[in-house]
C-alpha cells in the first residue's frame, strides 16, 4: 500500500504523454506499485505494448531487440531491481541502442523495509558507473520536464538515461497488518 502523496497525482499521465510523443512502442516492466498507474495506462494503449518481465535484466535485452526491430522502448523497474541489471547494462554501449529506464525508488524517504535500503542508496552510483546518465524527479511538477529531457537524451543523442522517481514522489510504502 502506498502512503498518500501530498503532490499532484497526475505525474503518471505526464510520463505516458511524453512516451507517446517520443513514439515509444514497447514497455517492458516488472510489476511495481509505484508504476501501477503508468502500467495500466500502457496496457490500455493501442500504440504501446506492455511486456511483463520475470526479472529486470530481461528488459535490457528486450529494449535492444526492440531497437533492432525499429521500435523504441522504455524499461520500468524499481530500484531494488537495478542490481540485477549490472552485467546487461554493458550491452548498451556495445550495441549503441537508445536506453531509457524509469526507476521507482525504494530505500529512501520514509522507507520501513531495511532490505530496500542498500540498493536504494546505491542505485544512482550503479547507473553512473555503468555509463548511464541519471536524472531525478522528486515532485510531480518536475516530472514532465525531467522526462522530456531524459527522452531527448536517450532517443535523440543515444545517451543511456535513467530517471529516478523518488520515493517522496511516489509515496512511501507503509506496512499494514
Amino acid at each position: 500500500m502506498l502512503a498518500d502523496n501530498k503532490t499532484s497525482s497526475d505525474w503518471p499521465e505526464a510520463i505516458y504523454s511524453t512516451l507517446e510523443r517520443f513514439d515509444v512502442r514497447q514497455v517492458p516492466y516488472v510489476p511495481d506499485a509505484g508504476h501501477s498507474r503508468l502500467i495500466q495506462r500502457v496496457l490500455g494503449s493501442s500504440t504501446m505494448r506492455g511486456i511483463p518481465l520475470t526479472t529486470e535484466e530481461e528488459g535490457i535485452a528486450l529494449m535492444a531487440g526492440a531497437w533492432a526491430g525499429g521500435q523504441r522502448g522504455v524499461l520500468l523497474m524499481q530500484s531494488s531491481g537495478v542490481g540485477n541489471c549490472i552485467n546487461m547494462l554493458s550491452l548498451i554501449p556495445i550495441l549503441r541502442f537508445p536506453f531509457l529506464t524509469l526507476v521507482t525508488m525504494r530505500g529512501e524517504w520514509g522507507e520501513y523495509n531495511p532490505w530496500q535500503v542498500p540498493m536504494g542508496s546505491t542505485t544512482q552510483g550503479v547507473f553512473e558507473l555503468s555509463g548511464v546518465q541519471v536524472l531525478r524527479a522528486s515532485n510531480a511538477q518536475e516530472v514532465p520536464d525531467v522526462l522530456q529531457a531524459a527522452a531527448a537524451q536517450a532517443y535523440n543523442a543515444l545517451t543511456p538515461t535513467a530517471v529516478l522517481l523518488s520515493q517522496r514522489l511516489i509515496g512511501a510504502k507503509v506496512f499494514t497488518k
